[in-house]
């Protein structure tokens, strides 16, 4: 079975997806077949008649084997909120089972499998799992995408205290840079570092376009 991932963050619009297609990057650099996942996703829009997400498809052209698209997402919804709100609105119920499923069949295909998360580690999927519910099915260990911002030592102290207390094991974490012009980045970076035994993978800086090629050669561990 592949070594595997699960790719959450500190809020949505963070840099998950940059992250994940960065990770993949630096796990084909060494050689390795790697997949990756979306498994769930809203905003979608309708390509070829069915629906399909931006970062999904990013995720999807990564890959280091030729996939079905559904295979990558199979959740895709066309509402652009909270994804137990866009499943209901479709009629659909996210499973996690499902997923799980869809994970373990490429895991058998890969050496290398990440799963990106949707929005932060609570947000809901259905009437009673949240994306932590989905982290721990896949028993994956954790990694969190950190985004550099105003507000961001409270939101990555709580996630990895959350992480915590769902006994799911954090791997490391990433800063995403994802403010332009952030005051005291780097005193925000050391005080989160500081707060966390969890290793610091990588700090991304702020970006107007992807270069995963790039953003590879930042990750040490």
């Amino acid at each position: 079975m592949a070594q595997g991932f699960f790719i959450t963050g500190t809020d949505t619009g963070i840099g998950k997806t940059w992250s994940t297609l960065a990770l993949m990057q630096y796990y084909q650099n060494q050689g390795k077949t790697v997949l990756g996942m979306k498994p769930i996703a809203s905003g979608c829009e309708w390509q070829e008649g069915q629906l399909k997400n931006e970062d999904a498809l990013l995720i999807h052209e990564q890959a280091s084997i030729e996939l079905p698209y559904q295979a990558v997402n199979p959740y895709a919804f066309e509402l652009a909120v909270s994804p137990h709100i866009a499943a209901a609105e479709s009629g659909v119920e996210i499973e996690l089972a499902h997923i799980v499923d869809q994970y373990r069949n490429l895991a058998k295909m890969a050496d290398v499998v990440l799963v990106e998360g949707v929005g932060g580690w609570l947000v809901p999927l259905n009437e009673f799992d949240v994306v932590a519910d989905l982290a721990k099915q896949l028993a994956l260990p954790v990694i969190v995408v950190v985004g550099v911002r105003l507000g961001c030592i409270n939101q990555a102290k709580l996630t990895f205290d959350a992480i915590e207390q769902a006994g799911c094991k954090c791997y490391g974490w990433i800063a995403s840079c994802v403010e332009k012009d952030m005051q005291k980045l780097d005193e925000n970076i050391a005080t989160i570092s500081k707060a966390t035994p969890v290793p610091l993978l990588a700090i991304f800086p702020f970006l107007e376009t992807m270069d995963q090629k790039m953003l590879a050669k930042k990750i040490t561990k």
